[in-house]
Parts: C-alpha cells; structure tokens; sequence
C-alpha cells in the first residue's frame, strides 16, 4: 500500500481550489481523487473489517458499518468510544483533511459503510455532535439528494442530485452542513463510503436519523 500512497498526483489543492462548488452551498466535490491502485488496496483493507448491518433504535438497516474514534448510541442519544482510527487509514485521512483545509487530527470519527447493491440510506442530517462531514466514495458511483431542512410533510421539496464517482471526495459543511438534509438512493453496485468527521462546538436535540 506504500508505493501507491507516495505519489501526489491527485492530491489536489487545498479546500476551494480544486473542488466544484455545488448546491447546496457548502457542498465541495472533487472526482479523481485516488487513482484505483488506491481505490484497490482500500478495498481490500476494507474487507479485512468486521463490518454489522447498522442498528437504529428499533430499526436494522441493510448497509452495513463499522466507527472509529466515536460511535453513536441512538437509544441514549450520545456518543460512545470506539476504537481508535487504525493507522492503515492514516495516509487517507491525512489527504481527505488537507483537501478540506483541516488537521488530520480534527477528524475525530471514521465511519466505514458497505452498500450492496440496491441499498438506500434514508433522509437524515449528521448528528449534531459532528461539523465538518467529508466523504470518499469507493467501488460504483451513488447519488446524494438534498432537500431543504426541516422537511415539511406535505409539501413539495427543492431537491438537489450530486452523483459521487467512484474515487472521488466530496465536504459538507455551512448551508450544506445543517440548512438540508440527504439521503443515498439506492446503489447500482457494491459500494463503500469512508466518512470523516469533526467534532462539534455545538449540541442540539438529536433527531431521528442516521449519519451517512
């Protein structure tokens, strides 16, 4: 895994140079940012992990999960300890946070998320114990949807469509951060998702929903 993490290629600049500003604002994403040696040997360390189908309160979710640095419990509605983000992923995170103009240290949690193929995730923001959300999407391409936030029932939403390529990184923060919601439509392939996040200043009432 070495020899493909020492080339700078398509490392990109920092937050803001390279990426595609998007709707909703606060939303960044850039393709290309691993080559597929990379994408190759993350998918293989990802299948090394002991992954569970997501558990919500009384719902089983059909993708499965592992969390590094914090779990979240939803039945209390706290976060808990997990173990710490293994060093395999250091390289990565390293990268994902100079993208997104941060320390590599600021991400304090990792999520690693397996899709199926036909597997959704449903509306929801982050939980509030986060800010800055960053992802890098790998194995077949999926669409992100927006909607604003909250969602009104009843009502007909403005709705935002971002395909995430394999090997890309895509941010969420600001407006895209807290002012909408999204959701995943269900995968065409087999997917995984490495998703990054900060700890938050602030704390609000936790709603329901999950993290992407």
């Amino acid at each position: 895994m070495d020899a493909a993490w020492t080339s700078q290629a398509h490392q990109g600049g920092l937050f803001g140079a390279d990426a595609a500003a998007l709707e909703p604002a606060g939303l960044a994403y850039l393709p290309d940012f691993l080559t597929r040696t990379e994408e190759d040997d993350l998918m293989a360390l990802l299948a090394t992990l002991p992954l569970q189908n997501a558990a919500y309160k009384q719902y089983t979710a059909r993708r499965r999960v592992t969390s590094f640095g914090h779990s979240y419990d939803y039945d209390a509605n706290v976060l808990r300890d997990a173990p710490a983000i293994p060093a395999a992923f250091d390289r990565v995170r390293a990268r994902v946070a100079a993208w997104a103009g941060v320390e590599a240290a600021d991400f304090a949690q990792l999520l690693v998320a397996e899709y199926a193929p036909g597997t959704p995730l449903g509306w929801h923001r982050d939980v509030p114990d986060y800010e800055l959300v960053a992802g890098v999407s790998l194995g077949t391409a999926a669409t992100l949807r927006f909607r604003p936030y909250p969602h009104r029932p009843g009502t007909k939403s403005v709705l935002r469509d971002v395909e995430v390529a394999p090997r890309s990184v895509y941010s969420m923060r600001g407006p895209a951060r807290w002012d909408w919601q999204h959701c995943v439509l269900p995968t065409p392939g087999h997917r995984f998702s490495l998703t990054f996040r900060t700890r938050s200043n602030r704390r609000m009432n936790a709603e329901p929903g999950f993290p992407a």
